[in-house]
């Protein structure tokens, strides 16, 4: 899976994402897709230069920016071991139910590992600002 910004190749794909909280180095943000390509949100965070955390398909499993220290690469280590997948979650998925035409929801809050990761790093921002 790639981008392709000339349009010559691949297939239309359109991501709309805003920035929901920062953590240094590392953002949360919420994305809207008008399609829903394979990968489709993976591939173009890769692009604009901002893997998934722990993405190991796309590169988000290295540390990519911050610092050197010791202490900040086991930081990032623990939180890869707390959640060992990508952190990407489907709060709402949609489509239209192909017998009843209807439209069909659902949601689903963050899992246990995910808030985990997060309440990780806003702890190490509030204590280690000087780090990120």
């Amino acid at each position: 899976m790639d981008v392709f910004p000339s349009g010559e190749q691949g297939k239309h794909a359109v991501t709309h994402y805003k920035v929901v909280e920062r953590f240094g180095y590392v953002t949360l943000i919420e994305c809207k897709l008008e399609t829903g390509r394979t990968h489709q949100i993976r591939v173009h965070m890769k692009y604009a230069g901002h893997t998934l955390f722990n993405d190991e398909t796309y590169g988000g499993d290295q540390i990519l920016k911050g610092t050197t220290f010791t202490r900040y690469r086991q930081f990032i280590d623990n939180c890869f071991k707390l959640m060992p997948r990508h952190a990407l979650h489907a709060k709402t998925l949609g489509f239209i139910h192909p017998t009843t035409k209807e439209k069909v929801f659902f949601d689903s809050e963050l899992p246990q590992d995910f808030t985990s990761v997060l309440d990780k790093w806003r702890h190490y921002v509030k204590f280690n600002e000087t780090d990120v």
